[in-house]
């Protein structure tokens, strides 16, 4: 895997792994259920993953949405691509609504609702939390 997955802590975060993608609980949450998808492939620029990347994203998105439905109901969804830290092609993957929701005795607000997520007021999972939220999630992906 490469650094950036790592970052975001692989493969404890892991959600769901593809051939060319792996599917991450986003440990700061700036709502609930964010993602990190990134890609297993080195490449640091979007037109540098390999074509079967990009046909696989589609399934990957479908099953990203179905499940985060279930799991936030969520209004709309914003995909973030924006590699200036972390390298290696990935998106940030946040579920919005309005209001907050609830899960695991927290409170996820969506403090940029209806504007840009506020990717800076998040709720910071510890490993249990991260834990439960992997397993969570995982059990709604097809």
């Amino acid at each position: 895997m490469n650094e950036t997955v790592i970052k975001f802590g692989y493969p404890e975060t892991l959600v769901r792994e593809y051939e060319h993608w792996v599917v991450l609980v986003r440990p700061s949450q700036p709502t609930l259920g964010s993602l990190v998808l990134a890609a297993k492939s080195d490449a640091t620029e979007y037109h540098d993953l390999p074509d079967a990347a990009f046909a696989e994203l589609k399934q990957v998105v479908i099953a990203i949405e179905r499940a985060l439905r279930e799991f936030t109901d969520y209004a709309k969804i914003n995909y973030l691509m924006l590699m200036m830290v972390d390298p290696h092609v990935h998106y940030h993957v946040i579920p919005r609504y309005d209001g907050a929701r609830a899960w695991n005795a927290l409170a996820f607000e969506d403090a940029g609702w209806p504007a840009v997520p506020a990717l800076g007021e998040a709720v910071k999972l510890d490993p249990a939390g991260i834990a439960a939220m992997r397993t969570a999630l995982s059990s709604r992906f097809a």
